[in-house]
């Protein structure tokens, strides 16, 4: 089983900055391709970023394109999301994933068996 803890959320003035940290645990690390996921009030769960094992590939929903990067440090067993030019409209429950087979990227939520247990952030127009 897989544990996965989040962490860096909180609330932040429009065009500020956060960097969002899930550390995971229970599997090898590097073997899995890891994912950001976001969920706000009343909205559908939605995919933020995906990074595959060995950093080889990455991917990010249009709307976060150029101003968030997902990365992974292997040595630590984290994967970070750093968030850059907030808008009100990010404001949302952020929640890690991953799922065996790190070298395919991909972007649906029941696609991954693993989750945190989320962390918010908050963006104040």
């Amino acid at each position: 089983q897989v544990q996965l803890v989040e962490s860096g959320g909180g609330l932040v003035q429009a065009g500020g900055s956060l960097r969002l940290s899930c550390a995971a645990s229970g599997r090898t690390f590097s073997s899995l391709a890891m994912g950001w996921f976001r969920q706000a009030p009343g909205k559908e769960r939605e995919f933020v970023a995906a990074i595959s094992r060995s950093a080889s590939s990455t991917d990010y929903t249009d709307g976060v394109k150029g101003r968030f990067t997902i990365s992974r440090d292997d040595d630590q067993n984290t994967v970070y999301l750093q968030m850059n030019s907030l808008k009100p409209e990010d404001s949302a429950v952020y929640y890690c994933a991953c799922r065996d087979y790190g070298f395919t990227l991909r972007v649906h939520a029941y696609e991954y068996p693993y989750w945190g247990q989320g962390t918010q952030v908050t963006v104040s127009s």
